[in-house]
């Protein structure tokens, strides 16, 4: 089988060798199309290809007829919004992430956000301290789940909803689950976005609910663009001049945002939470080892196209 690694962006060296060991130690073959920078690269070089690793590479309908013996496609992250899931599943191809890889990266880049926000992006005016805080998590999954995990560090009170996890499950560890996003949002100090980009949850982080925030409450999105109305966030914000809103995705209104919301808006210049040397390499050698296992037993544990 050939092990297709499709990056416009490149895995870390040192990942792109332990793919490579991992594959062929599996008795596949292994290639990588890094830096492309036509669309006519990426179609030619899959023409061959048994199995893909991706990260945010687009994978749609013309990519996967262009690769006739296409059978698996791994995302090497989390999110998988940059794959046709529809499409894959009416050519019977798998498609995976690797959930986790990059949590504990995210987790951390939240931090270095947050301490950012309330220390008044260091400006030297005096700010505030996240101890004692209510941190509220909306969704929790590994990256939900680190988050919790850091925030007792600084000793903050930590709450958490997800419309997908037991209550009981999120209470076993050591935190207060609630029935709501609206109790959520209404009851916390800070909210972090941790929820995938779905038919539900685009524009759902609207005006409706972030008028409930509690007053100099801050909003924390490492999640996906998608899910934030930015239309309504910042009409609210240019209103309720004591929010804060802290992204690594830059918004399509980002001009818009720091214009108006001088002091109580940052965002990166790209999205950034998975960009460490260790999740790189962690989510590409993850991405490797579950297309050699399911070449070899058939594994599709991390299915997400089921």
């Amino acid at each position: 089988m050939k092990v297709l690694v499709l990056t416009e962006k490149p895995f870390a060296a040192a990942a792109v060798q332990g793919i490579r060991e991992i594959v062929e130690g599996a008795g596949h073959e292994f290639a990588t199309l890094e830096k492309y920078t036509e669309r006519a690269q990426a179609l030619e070089a899959v023409k061959d290809a048994d199995a893909l690793i991706i990260r945010s590479d687009k994978v749609d309908a013309e990519v996967m007829d262009a690769a006739p013996n296409l059978k698996i496609v791994v995302r090497a992250g989390a999110g998988y919004d940059n794959v046709d899931l529809a499409a894959a599943t009416a050519r019977n191809i798998v498609v995976m992430n690797t959930p986790g890889q990059n949590a504990n990266a995210v987790a951390e880049l939240c931090f270095g956000l947050l301490v950012f926000a309330v220390r008044k992006f260091y400006t030297g005016a005096a700010g505030s301290e996240l101890m004692g805080k209510r941190l509220g998590i909306l969704a929790f999954g590994n990256v939900g789940r680190n988050v919790s995990r850091i925030a007792k560090g600084f000793g903050m009170e930590v709450w958490a909803y997800d419309a997908f996890c037991p209550k009981d499950v999120i209470e076993a560890a050591g935190v207060h689950a609630v029935d709501s996003q609206d109790e959520l949002f209404r009851e916390c100090d800070v909210i972090s976005l941790h929820i995938p980009a779905t038919p539900e949850t685009k524009q759902s982080i609207n005006r409706a609910l972030c008028s409930t925030m509690k007053k100099g409450a801050v909003l924390l999105n490492t999640a996906r663009k998608e899910v934030i109305n930015e239309a309504e966030l910042l009409a609210l914000m240019e209103e309720r001049t004591d929010l804060r809103y802290v992204t690594d995705i830059k918004p399509d209104a980002d001009a818009d945002f720091a214009a108006k919301c001088e002091g109580r808006y940052f965002s990166t210049p790209k999205k950034m939470g998975a960009q460490t040397a260790e999740a790189n390499i962690n989510a590409g050698l993850a991405a490797a080892r579950q297309i050699s296992d399911f070449f070899a037993t058939g594994n599709t544990r991390f299915q997400v196209n089921k």
